[in-house]
């Protein structure tokens, strides 16, 4: 595959849609590249544009992107935060927190979140590639870093576009008009002007695919036939197991959860010994947490099987609490029925400062 920027392969007719109508929906889902929090990041000049570009349009912005997760957790956030929102165009960002993901996983949660996106046929997808330090060597020698050249292979099939804005950016520096140290101090973390430059080359894309006249549509031919999967196994089918079918032992609340926007309920105990159960129908199982250094530790067993403690790994620059982070047991079980044990533990390591267990979301996938 040869380093290209901008790869257009559909026409955004959802987009040209909702213009025609005077109401569009813009989704972003991500990382901490895209998540709106800092309000600089590369969302801001594109929206930006769109108003300047469309005065009249009534644009509504849904920025569902959370720094420090990848697309496991985007496939069980996408009815909740694109679709019912009502998206007609979503921007997908997971190249580089996807990096560290063993394969196999990584390209069945993206294509679970594309596959659900697309399957009412309501919403142009549009995919963006950013840049870590690790893509250096590759790009530097005219590659394609792993984790980009699986998206595309998805892009290709699901004929998606995309725009590798970290590339946009990489040629920037090389022809001297963005210094590195202005695109990413920390080889990973855009600053306002790196951010611009992620945002123009999106503008690139979308001044060229909207100027296209021949792809003027009605509100009535806009039909898409989404093909087969290329992974039977990606997360396609997904569903939250609510609360009120766990059964818990020891000292436990449900709370509404008003420290992270994404969540909104915790199952929640700092009990040592504390215990939680329940059964599900499907092939594989997620666990969703609000984590941190505080953040207990837990034992578990699937189907009576044999105990197995869970040791998390707690980076520097994580806080006590306020990582959304997702862990998950297996999505290639048989699939029917199962059952999941799990215990609260202290951890018993120098990083694990407390025994906050505070259980955010438990997805089954089927």
């Amino acid at each position: 595959m040869t380093l290209s920027i901008w790869n257009h392969r559909s026409n955004l007719h959802r987009t040209r849609r909702g213009i025609q109508e005077g109401r569009l929906t813009v989704g972003f889902i991500g990382g901490s590249i895209t998540d709106a929090r800092p309000r600089h990041n590369w969302p801001e000049p594109v929206i930006a544009w769109f108003t300047e570009q469309y005065p009249e349009l009534r644009i509504a912005v849904e920025n569902a992107a959370i720094g420090a997760t990848g697309s496991d957790l985007a496939a069980f956030r996408a009815k909740r935060d694109l679709i019912d929102t009502n998206c007609d165009l979503v921007f997908i960002e997971y190249a580089v927190n996807d990096e560290g993901e063993p394969t196999l996983k990584r390209n069945r949660s993206r294509e679970g979140l594309i596959r659900q996106l697309l399957a009412d046929g309501q919403r142009d997808i549009v995919i963006v590639y950013t840049y870590s330090q690790n893509m250096y060597s590759a790009i530097a020698h005219g590659l394609v870093p792993d984790t980009i050249n699986e998206f595309e292979r998805i892009a290709e099939h699901y004929e998606l576009s995309s725009v590798w804005m970290g590339l946009y950016a990489f040629e920037e520096v090389k022809k001297g008009k963005l210094r590195f140290e202005e695109w990413l101090p920390d080889g990973l973390h855009p600053t306002s002007r790196g951010s611009l430059s992620y945002g123009q080359s999106v503008i690139a894309y979308l001044q060229k695919e909207l100027s296209y006249a021949d792809h003027a549509v009605e509100a009535d031919q806009v039909s898409y036939l989404i093909p087969k999967p290329l992974d039977t196994q990606c997360w396609d089918d997904v569903f939250d197991l609510a609360f009120h079918h766990i059964h818990t032992r020891g000292s436990w609340a449900i709370r509404r959860w008003p420290h992270l926007e994404w969540i909104d309920q915790v199952l929640e105990t700092s009990a040592i010994g504390a215990e939680l159960s329940f059964s599900f129908e499907g092939r594989g199982l997620v666990l969703g947490f609000d984590f941190g250094r505080s953040s207990a530790e837990f034992r578990y067993r699937i189907d009576d099987g044999e105990w197995q403690v869970m040791e998390r790994e707690r980076p520097s620059w994580v806080q006590d609490d306020g990582w959304y982070r997702l862990s998950c047991f297996g999505d290639d079980w048989v699939s029917g029925r199962h059952r999941f044990e799990l215990e609260v533990i202290h951890g018993n390591r120098p990083e694990c400062t407390g025994t906050n267990f505070r259980l955010a979301k438990v997805g089954i996938i089927r």
